[in-house]
């Protein structure tokens, strides 16, 4: 188990979370949506060094190389629709990996509590191998714990990270709580939650920001 916060040293990631939350910016969805895309390629580069590798012989015009390459290709998972931007960018690295989409949203009440509703996965065998989920604001930690319950339960992965452009500490502590095994990747982590449960400061609903407002069920 590991938390990486990549905001912990500067580099142009950190340039990349101000705009996600920077109110004048968000007004802009596709930059909304690029910034959230590189971000992910930052990802998909740093989980890269971790993960197994094997020579392989290249032929080149010259001769011949020895070069170091993935050992397997991982399985990219993300939750609907907020995800798509962050998960678009590990798939710009990680070009052959298998790919898996999740269904997962908060259903309000009246009284103001919600539950996590989980209603599609499409999802390739996921026994023995690496499994890198996306959503691109990790709050409370529900439905992050309620897709990892679902997506174990089409194989058990050798390993598993999951990457938030924004993390709040105590949906990190749920995740590890209930998946204590889990790589936890955060472009930038805050302390707070509403009693809706929004992230503060945050940035707000990531998937009105990237695809406009939807109508609440």
């Amino acid at each position: 188990m590991a938390v990486v916060n990549l905001s912990s040293t500067h580099s142009l990631l950190t340039n990349w979370i101000s705009e996600l939350r920077n109110v004048e910016v968000q007004t802009d969805r596709m930059r909304f949506r690029r910034n959230l895309e590189r971000i992910g390629e930052v990802f998909a580069y740093e989980i890269s060094r971790q993960l197994p590798w094997e020579a392989a012989e290249v032929a080149t015009p010259m001769g011949t190389a020895t070069a170091k390459v993935l050992k397997e290709q991982p399985v990219l998972a993300t939750i609907l629709r907020a995800g798509l931007p962050l998960h678009q960018g590990l798939l710009n690295y990680f070009d052959k990996a298998d790919n898996a989409f999740i269904s997962a949203y908060r259903k309000h009440h009246r009284d103001g509590t919600f539950e996590i509703s989980l209603e599609y996965v499409s999802c390739p065998s996921l026994e023995g191998r690496v499994l890198i989920v996306s959503d691109p604001m990790l709050a409370t930690g529900a439905s992050l714990v309620k897709t990892l319950q679902f997506l174990k339960e089409e194989g058990h992965p050798s390993e598993i990270h999951v990457v938030a452009a924004i993390a709040c500490t105590v949906g990190i502590e749920t995740v590890l709580r209930n998946h204590p095994s889990v790589h936890i990747w955060c472009g930038d982590i805050d302390d707070e939650l509403t009693a809706k449960g929004y992230i503060v400061p945050g940035l707000g609903d990531a998937g009105d920001l990237a695809f406009g407002v939807k109508v609440q069920m």
